[in-house]
């Protein structure tokens, strides 16, 4: 009788919920000792496994469910050991269980999840996988938390019958290693379990579709009059509108451009360049976002490297920037395209035809042309050229969508977040980190043009109820210095990237707001982020672990006692280069250790958690008289003596000892002297002092706020050169 029930309630479910299990091969590979681990995400998660996993299985529940009415209604039906996770028999106990060949599910995050994403996972069951020597079969559990049987009320959008998922990974073990023993055994067995389920609730969501099927999807969770896209001059859109936006741009950039072209965009944060990149992207080109502060020279060497034949851009932004002469150069390359004039061409049936494409998700694909491969060019940005001429970095679908959801995975981010974006949308961090993640995960995001506006941002961030921050170094420092206490006040997350964070910005942020700053550390070729400290996962004066799905391997380096240069593989790196003496040809990222792996060029250490330190760039380095010596030490030193100014090292040629470090600094009265006294008090080697200190006005910066190095190279070249003379 209770199969025949269970049978008649699999297919209703199934039918309702349009239930899909993936993985069902795994099963072939178990033992007969088997710890079924899952993601808490509703009341239906229990009932989801006993129903549609294919062996019979015991669930472990916390003592004080198991005493509850609705528990000792199906003690008969369903086999349930109560776990007391603080008692050592209990755990000996099932751990006695699964010797005797029980299959066990646990949820080892011991509650059903407030936050959308994983919680804290408890050590008890990590031990109970070591010291049982069971297999660990993890199963992710995706669509339920949008049900209303979740703990997600007022966070996202509830639904009656969304689709949901049962994803069946790889069966796997936990070993202990030897020397471990007591509180260290069950620590160590929980951060594994831990680092488990991150990994499983990440591959269970692996981006196999595109950038616009992605926001389709996100517009049928969240609703399509919720609201995620803002700036301060215009009305907010919501997803209807952004897509009723996305057909009327897209359909007329098609008769300038064919599908596959790399088209190029020359605009600031603002409601209008989101759309145009999301037309593009609807349509099947590819937004080459331009770099608007490498001057006309970087542009139009951009344009020749990505083959471009039309750059997007607007009239306002052109005066208001005073980018007259970099329109100049660039209309001898390419047509120049204004959103002004576009948007004059728009007729009214046009506007009726894409109101109504806009709202049916079947007419949407219809009128736009978005059927590609997911790993397919999406993007092209450009590196700084800070170590000569831009190269164009071609990041796919499926890089762009895995490291949104890395983020994912590892933040509790939600609906009722707004990220406040002033980051650039031609660097990487402000395109993935505060434009597509919020928009594909129903958070509002904010676009501002300028992360230079000091006292703007504060302001704005107050006004809006920000939550959510993205920033480098010297802009979060600026923001810190001129903003209220109570500016920040709705915060919950600020990031750090794209420079190293100082320890001076992270306290000012601690005590001035009382927010941690979450370092991380990328680069354009990785989409960007490689890793990030985040809340269950931090050490200060670290860049924190990878991300999930990633894979690291160090490469021994000539004169570094400890660590190497980093190489990494994973789904967020790259698809490949454009280079200007190859254009339109992509070339796939390469290293030592194969094709697929992408030499970061930045030495690194890691230790056994896994947290990574930044050393410094291999070209951040001196060789002198043989020994290599950090740029990064000798910029510290001057940092820690002269904490209001800015700082850059660099490296220059010297006919005695190979290269010497020199300082450029905005200290007035700087003198190497009092740098010795510093390096002496921090126990700092002498040959890590800059040999030479040059007073500059401002050190040079490239468009996202960090050190151009180049110019600075150049400058103290110069300012060393007409000593001499």
């Amino acid at each position: 009788m209770i199969r025949i029930l269970a049978s008649i309630l699999r297919r209703l479910l199934a039918r309702l919920y349009k239930i899909e299990v993936t993985g069902r091969q795994h099963l072939d590979d178990l033992d007969e000792k088997v710890l079924v681990v899952a993601n808490h995400t509703s009341f239906l998660d229990a009932l989801l496994l006993y129903l549609f996993l294919p062996f019979p299985v015991t669930f472990a529940i916390n003592t004080h469910h198991y005493r509850q009415w609705y528990v000792r209604a199906v003690r008969n039906v369903v086999g349930l050991f109560p776990l007391e996770p603080a008692n050592p028999l209990s755990i000996r106990t099932l751990i006695q269980r699964l010797n005797e060949g029980e299959r066990v599910v646990i949820f080892p995050e011991g509650r059903i999840t407030v936050t959308g994403t994983l919680m804290k996972v408890y050590n008890g069951p990590g031990l109970v996988a070591i010291k049982s020597g069971a297999q660990v079969l993890p199963v992710a559990i995706n669509g339920a938390q949008y049900t209303t049987f979740s703990r997600l009320k007022n966070k996202v959008r509830l639904r009656w019958f969304p689709r949901i998922t049962l994803t069946i990974m790889p069966p796997r073990r936990i070993k202990l290693p030897e020397d471990l023993r007591g509180r260290d055994q069950r620590e160590y067995a929980g951060k594994r379990l831990s680092d488990l389920m991150v990994e499983m609730v990440f591959q269970a969501d692996a981006a196999n579709n595109t950038l616009f099927e992605s926001l389709l999807d996100a517009r049928n969770i969240h609703g399509g009059r919720h609201v995620v896209v803002d700036d301060p001059q215009k009305s907010p859109l919501s997803y209807n509108d952004l897509l009723l936006r996305v057909l009327l741009l897209g359909r007329l950039f098609n008769a300038r451009s064919a599908r596959g072209d790399n088209v190029g965009v020359l605009l600031p944060n603002m409601n209008g360049t989101v759309v145009t990149f999301w037309a593009l992207i609807a349509h099947g080109r590819v937004p080459a976002m331009l770099n608007f502060t490498l001057g006309p020279g970087g542009m139009v060497s951009a344009c020749e490297t990505a083959a471009l034949k039309i750059v997007i851009t607007s009239r306002r932004f052109v005066k208001r920037g005073e980018l007259d002469a970099v329109i100049a150069a660039l209309a001898d390359k390419v047509e120049i395209v204004y959103l002004e004039e576009v948007a004059q061409g728009i007729s009214i049936g046009a506007k009726i035809k894409a109101w109504v494409g806009s709202r049916v998700e079947a007419l949407v694909k219809r009128q736009a042309d978005c059927e590609t491969d997911p790993d397919a060019a999406a993007v092209v940005l450009f590196t700084s050229g800070s170590e000569g001429v831009p190269k164009g970095v071609v990041l796919s679908h499926r890089n762009l969508l895995s490291n949104t959801r890395q983020l994912t995975t590892c933040f509790d981010f939600n609906a009722r977040d707004v990220v406040l974006n002033a980051m650039p949308m031609f660097h990487a961090f402000g395109l993935t980190g505060g434009t597509l993640l919020p928009i594909l995960s129903g958070m509002k995001t904010v676009q501002y043009p300028s992360p230079l506006h000091y006292r703007v941002i504060p302001e704005l961030a107050y006004d809006v109820g920000a939550t959510i921050l993205f920033g480098t170094n010297t802009f979060l420092a600026g923001y810190a210095k001129a903003a209220h206490p109570y500016d920040f006040y709705s915060v919950r997350y600020v990031f750090a990237g794209a420079e190293a964070l100082k320890p001076e910005t992270r306290e000012l942020w601690q005590q001035k707001f009382g927010l941690r700053v979450l370092e991380g550390y990328g680069t354009t070729e990785c989409s960007p982020v490689v890793a990030g400290n985040t809340p269950m996962d931090y050490r200060p004066g670290s860049v924190g672990r990878l991300m999930p799905g990633m894979e690291y391997r160090l490469e021994a380096v000539e004169g570094l006692v400890q660590g190497g240069r980093l190489h990494v593989r994973g789904p967020n790196v790259m698809a490949g280069y454009l280079l200007h003496d190859r254009p339109g040809e992509l070339v796939p990222p390469r290293s030592i250790f194969g094709v697929g792996w992408y030499d970061t060029g930045d030495l690194v250490d890691v230790d056994d958690d896994g947290f990574i330190t930044i050393q410094g760039r291999a070209r951040r380095f001196a060789k002198v008289a043989g020994e290599m010596v950090s740029l990064a030490v000798a910029e510290n030193l001057a940092a820690k003596v002269w904490p209001e100014v800015s700082h850059a090292a660099v490296a220059l040629e010297d006919a005695g000892k190979g290269e010497k470090v020199v300082l450029l600094t905005e200290q007035p009265d700087a003198d190497r002297a009092t740098l010795v006294a510093q390096a002496r008090r921090e126990g700092v080697s002498e040959i890590g002092v800059p040999r030479q200190v040059i007073t500059v006005e401002q050190i040079p910066l490239l468009g996202t706020g960090k050190i151009d190095y180049l110019h600075a190279k150049a400058v103290a070249e110069e300012r060393l050169s007409a000593g001499r003379q």
